[in-house]
């Protein structure tokens, strides 16, 4: 009877620390790709996605910059090649709520990115 209830015992601690979730490596590819957009070094960030077998559409929302969503900062980066690349790369969907556009023309007015942002959402 011992035997089972330790057998029982190892086997739940063991699963336990199994499904524990490493977070090093989806913190590393956003800090990754929050680099690679403040470089406008749009080859590495597909790259980078290509390796971790993620699509940009797929990421997008969950991943965050200084405080902002990838489009945010690569446009308050002035990273115009990777700012495309996201751009044409996440839903449409994602750029018809207008808000990423009002923030571009509120606080970066001369961004070249805003004229791709509309021509996306077709406002």
């Amino acid at each position: 009877m011992k035997l089972t209830t330790v057998l029982l015992s190892v086997s739940i601690a063991v699963a336990a620390f199994s499904f524990s979730k490493p977070a090093s490596a989806n913190d590393q590819l956003a800090l990754s790709l929050c680099e690679y957009i403040a470089a406008d070094d749009k080859n590495r960030i597909r790259k980078a996605l290509k390796t971790a077998r993620l699509k940009m559409r797929n990421i997008y929302d969950g991943v965050q910059c200084n405080g902002n969503n990838l489009l945010r900062h690569a446009i308050a980066s002035n990273a115009s090649d990777a700012g495309e690349y996201i751009v044409k790369s996440i839903p449409k969907s994602a750029l018809e709520d207008g808000k990423d556009l009002a923030w571009a023309e509120a606080n970066h007015g001369g961004s070249p990115l805003i004229a791709v942002i509309k021509e996306r959402a077709g406002l």
